[in-house]
């Protein structure tokens, strides 16, 4: 039997602001025993994986080795401007892809700097 991913865990330097950025872009409430100041918290998903935020010393440094990648519900262009609103900023926008290629994605810093995209939704890949 193969091992089941339980969560994504986000090094920070503030474990429930960043989780705080998070859990509105995800729409997904922080675990109810989170509180300001708490050197752990988290962010259990619909789909079983959790988001793991933990308040580390050291500063991000460098472009991230592993991102997430998020699928909208909605048209990718209205998450776009959703996930703007709540504080994150455009690192790469890639909305034209050259020819021959699926995607068109937005590549997202989050308030720390961490990189996550923004795809376009199933109904826009699937006409």
């Amino acid at each position: 039997m193969a091992p089941t991913v339980l969560n994504v865990t986000f090094d920070t330097a503030d474990a429930y602001e960043l989780a705080t950025f998070w859990s509105k872009v995800m729409a997904a409430p922080l675990a109810d025993d989170d509180l300001p100041g708490d050197p752990e918290t988290s962010i259990a998903l619909p789909t079983g994986l959790h988001l793991y935020f933990q308040t580390v010393a050291e500063p991000k440094v460098a472009k991230n080795r592993v991102h997430i990648c998020l699928r909208p519900d909605v048209p990718r262009d209205e998450e776009v401007e959703r996930v703007l609103a709540l504080g994150a900023t455009i690192v790469d926008d890639r909305r034209t892809p050259p020819p021959g290629e699926h995607g068109g994605w937005v590549v997202f810093a989050d308030p720390e700097g961490n990189e996550f995209c923004v795809l376009r939704s199933a109904a826009e890949r699937h006409p």
